[in-house]
């Protein structure tokens, strides 16, 4: 939940908070195999201007790892009650095979606001969100941070877990039950191993344990338990490579749909918003190997996600309803933290995040010179492209001539380094590629390793 990239809720009031995604067991309504991944999410720049909005984001993907922002990564619905926005919202498949989507009563990053309630919404689909309320937990004097949900089949209820302050005077993990997400039943302590703990999130009946994920100062670590019993869950792994540079929260537990594998996000704060993964095939292992992340790529802005699978038909239906972004980033290959944006007018690659991040989004254009080739228009100045002066890549405006129209066209082809990426070919001067030497962008011809590498990037959002 943190937002300042040098400040996190801990240094504040002594935490830190996340978001959750639950793997339900039960038997529920029956539907279609999941094949597909949905995310929810809200957005903060890491500067907290532009790019900043405390309300329901969606986002999907085929493998969970690369990500297409729905309805041009605006919000798909806003609280109405309330603090007015949103943090850490969470997507449940109930047992009848529609959704629910639970989030943070909580604007922006006042960490000392509290609540006593949480946002929900109905979804049929994930198209539509209707029902808005917020269901109350508890009446104590603190906040309840990070929501998530799941079924638990020997109550024959949904449990509600977040973190509050409680009389230990420090967070916890309650525990309400609910059958309808109206009402609620009295909280519980669900988890409190006498220090600091938020952001609970859940895997259910994996090799006959419930596995807790949560963050332990500043590492996400994990509690288990044989059953769902509030009290009952123990720490039992440090996960210490489950973090990153000391600044991580927000785990969300998410499993493969294609394999064993199971990924761990996590969410950075320093700089904010960066999410970090880790894989294992092995939970009770509590061995975790960090992704490249030439392998995943998060929606723009996106903060403390929750998971949830979806079928084929839902997958497709969604960007039906709500459509690809008009707009592209393009990630390089051997520096995959590296956007291409252009700054002062030059073409660079620099870290995510971008500030402003309009700079690292472009409009693919079919080529000024040849319509079979592709321009890069600017997003945040829209009379400009990316051109070639002295085989140097900058942002002009379009003169109309044709040197400018040759200068701003490039052929995509297969990346020279990975085939699945791409890789940009100059129209006039076709022995030569769009590669970063030193992080500035420029054309060069293409013939070493290294090459290859610094002249591949993925066109992704």
């Amino acid at each position: 939940m943190s937002a300042n990239p040098h400040l996190s809720r801990r240094a504040l009031l002594g935490m830190s908070a996340a978001v959750p995604l639950a793997l339900t067991l039960g038997t529920g309504t029956a539907h279609a195999a999941d094949s597909a991944y949905a995310m929810v999410y809200f957005t903060e720049a890491n500067n907290l201007g532009s790019g900043t909005d405390y309300n329901l984001h969606l986002a999907v993907s085929p493998d969970g790892l690369e990500w297409t922002p729905l309805n041009q990564n605006n919000a798909v619905a806003s609280p109405t009650e309330g603090a007015l926005g949103l943090r850490d919202p969470f997507v449940l498949r109930k047992q009848d095979g529609t959704f629910v989507v639970l989030a943070t009563d909580l604007k922006g990053t006042n960490w000392s606001y509290n609540s006593q309630y949480i946002h929900v919404w109905d979804s049929a689909d994930l198209r539509t969100f209707t029902g808005y309320r917020r269901m109350k937990l508890h009446d104590m004097a603190t906040h309840s941070w990070a929501p998530e949900a799941f079924w638990d089949a020997g109550r024959g209820q949904y449990a509600v877990i977040y973190s509050s302050v409680n009389s230990s005077g420090h967070n916890v993990i309650m525990v309400n039950y609910t059958s309808d997400f109206v009402t609620a039943s009295a909280p519980q302590v669900f988890f409190d191993p006498g220090y600091e703990v938020i952001d609970g999130d859940m895997a259910l009946g994996v090799g006959g344990y419930n596995y807790l994920f949560f963050k332990k100062v500043d590492k996400l670590v994990a509690a288990r338990s044989t059953t769902l019993t509030p009290g009952s869950f123990t720490e039992f792994s440090t996960n210490e490579g489950a973090s990153h540079n000391g600044n991580t929260e927000a785990p969300t537990i998410v499993k493969s749909l294609a394999s064993n594998t199971w990924y761990l996000w996590g969410d950075n704060y320093r700089p904010n918003g960066v999410f970090y993964a880790w894989q294992s095939t092995d939970l009770a292992s509590a061995t975790w190997t960090p992704l490249d992340q030439k392998t995943y790529t998060q929606p723009l802005n996106s903060k403390h996600c929750g998971i949830t699978t979806i079928t084929t038909t839902e997958y497709n239906n969604l960007l039906a309803k709500w459509g690809t972004p008009t707009w592209n980033r393009l990630k390089s290959y051997n520096f995959p933290a590296r956007y291409i944006r252009h700054a002062s007018f030059v073409g660079q690659i620099d870290e995510y995040p971008i500030a402003p991040y309009t700079d690292s989004q472009w409009t693919l254009v079919p080529g000024l010179a040849d319509s079979s080739g592709v321009s890069f228009r600017s997003v945040n100045y829209p009379t400009r492209y990316l051109r070639h002066i002295n085989y140097g890549l900058q942002l002009d405006v379009n003169d109309s001539t044709s040197q400018f129209a040759a200068d701003a066209t490039f052929y995509r082809e297969a990346g020279l380094a990975d085939s699945s990426w791409a890789s940009f070919r100059s129209y006039n001067y076709p022995t030569r590629y769009i590669r970063h030497s030193n992080y500035m962008l420029r054309i060069d011809p293409i013939s070493t390793t290294t090459g290859r590498q610094d002249a591949t990037f993925r066109v992704g959002y």
